[in-house]
């Protein structure tokens, strides 16, 4: 086989569910779960983009802020769709509340939006608004402006680390993490150039540059370059910005991530550690049945085989005589 690499680059990404792996190449995407009967369900779909214009999730800066709306809307789709396995007991028929009877057959996708409505709100209340009002609290004692920004960076940041940490001693939460974690093994495989078998993917790593909690750090991050150097004289104002500029500081960011799902120079490397070294806590290792469903997530949107012969020149047939 071919030489392997770090830096190679499939294209595709994912999200775990409730008990399942969401993937996603371009507009198909397939979501696979483990039902509770222990067969693996497989959905596969396409996903139109929130953009009013699908031109604009082309155009750097400007298709981070929605691309980060895709993933949130895909995300409940999907994790609705998995929880549907375990909603009920066998048999027995879900009733209908009053959302579904008002809305009919439109009250999935009203919901959906709510929730991702209602959660960005909270996330901007939470990362963006809360920070800035308890630097507030410094400002009798500290006449810096730049200081002061440096220290509201530093509270965002903590607030996010800390709600990640929360987060992940639920114990609901852990067999997630570990669905998360055979999510990043199957990519890893993949770029890796190892043909995607249950042996190879429990051998890789469950740590990915181009995950969604490195994302949201790199907001973080960026977010403090932002304010320490944009600077307004109204408290009002200076909160006007810090919620108007979200869209570009997730533009930057996702130009970032993206740039170290490509590279692995030194410099990536370097910049996308902090991101990795989260990645401890929002991820877990897999079991062999987790890394089974996603591995069929991957298969039903994804030909492997002709992304190995296209990149690194091989063909993959017959059972894999190269392991890690």
């Amino acid at each position: 086989m071919g030489k392997k690499s770090k830096g190679n680059y499939c294209g595709i990404g994912g999200q775990a569910v409730l008990e399942g792996i969401m993937m996603k190449n371009k507009e198909k995407y397939a979501v696979a779960v483990r039902r509770p009967d222990g067969g693996i369900e497989v959905m596969t779909d396409e996903f139109k983009t929130v953009a009013p214009i699908k031109k604009l999730t082309e155009i750097p800066f400007i298709r981070g802020a929605f691309n980060f709306v895709d993933s949130l809307v895909l995300g409940m789709r999907c994790l609705s769709f998995s929880s549907e396995f375990y909603e009920d007991e066998p048999g027995e028929e879900k009733k209908k509340g009053w959302f579904e009877r008002v809305f009919g057959e439109n009250a999935d996708k009203i919901l959906t939006y709510l929730t991702v409505a209602f959660s960005l709100v909270m996330a901007i209340a939470l990362f963006m608004v809360l920070p800035y009002f308890i630097s507030r609290f410094f400002e009798n004692y500290i006449m810096s402006t730049t200081l002061l920004a440096l220290i509201e960076g530093i509270l965002r940041i903590l607030i996010f680390i800390g709600y990640v940490v929360g987060i992940s001693m639920m114990k609901d939460i852990r067999r997630v993490y570990m669905y998360h974690g055979a999510e990043h093994k199957c990519i890893n495989c993949i770029e890796r150039g190892y043909e995607l078998n249950l042996k190879n993917v429990m051998k890789s790593s469950k740590q990915h540059k181009r995950c969604g909690t490195s994302f949201m750090l790199f907001v973080m991050l960026v977010s403090v370059i932002f304010f320490i150097f944009i600077r307004v004289e109204s408290p009002v104002l200076r909160l006007a910005v810090r919620i108007l500029l979200i869209p570009v500081i997730a533009g930057v960011s996702y130009e970032i991530i993206r740039l170290a799902g490509k590279s692995n120079h030194i410099l990536i490397r370097i910049i996308s550690a902090p991101g990795m070294w989260l990645q401890r806590l929002t991820t877990r290792e897999p079991d062999e049945d987790m890394v089974e469903v996603a591995i069929k997530a991957v298969e039903a949107v994804f030909d492997w085989k002709q992304y190995f012969k296209d990149t690194f020149g091989y063909d993959v047939d017959g059972p894999a005589d190269d392991e890690l």
